[in-house]
């Protein structure tokens, strides 16, 4: 019988996004080192020989998750930076935001900051070491996007001033460490969490707290 519209092969591109999917699930939750790359395999349903047509490694399938993790943290900067009317809602807007996530991106942040150093380590293999350059570029140019754009709060009188570098350093490290220890199953909700840091990020920043606006808890 004729394979119908309804039932589809799935492309390639689709399989690549499920072993994605679940690589960020099983490393964001289990841990990187405590992962087994036949267990992504077996996730998805294919053979474990079958993940290195997409990835040739499981190091290589990480910084693939954080490369493109940092580019939609990119694309949202952006987008917020321009939809907001002014700076001190551009600056609730972009900390709220980190805030603003699912299970899945929870997990995510977790494996990009617990596997961070891993990005500073030279590879041999050219297509590790291809990924892990561009995951470390654009974390560079993140940290870049952030202190240009306190630079030009400051000059704007908005933030106090201070060195656009270490000040986003600051305010992305306070950020960060939810990650260490957040987890989407406990019993802290996620919009708690956000009520919590904002205000001091703003404070870090120089900024009244009472900015962020009402709880969302």
């Amino acid at each position: 019988m004729a394979r119908t519209a309804q039932s589809p092969r799935k492309s390639t591109r689709g399989k690549r996004e499920d072993i994605l999917a679940v690589a960020t699930t099983l490393f964001g939750r289990d841990g990187y080192e405590d992962s087994k790359w036949a267990d992504v395999a077996s996730a998805v349903g294919i053979g474990s020989t079958a993940l290195y047509h997409y990835f040739e490694s499981k190091l290589h399938c990480l910084y693939v998750i954080m490369a493109e993790a940092l580019a939609t943290y990119a694309s949202n900067f952006e987008r917020i930076t321009k939809e907001s009317a002014d700076y001190p809602s551009a600056i609730v807007a972009l900390l709220r935001y980190e805030y603003d996530l699912n299970d899945q991106e929870v997990l995510r942040n977790r494996l990009l900051i617990a596997e961070q150093a891993l990005v500073g380590v030279h590879r041999q293999s050219p297509r590790e070491e291809e990924a892990r350059q561009l995951a470390r570029a654009r974390t560079r140019e993140l940290e870049f996007a952030w202190a240009t754009f306190l630079a030009r709060a400051m000059e704007q009188g908005v933030v106090p001033e201070a060195d656009p570098r270490l000040l986003t350093r600051a305010v992305l490290g306070l950020h960060n460490s939810v990650w260490h220890w957040y987890r989407p199953d406990g019993t802290l909700p996620l919009g708690q969490v956000s009520d919590f840091y904002v205000p001091r990020c703003l404070a870090v920043l120089g900024l009244p707290p009472e900015l962020a606006g009402p709880a969302r808890s």
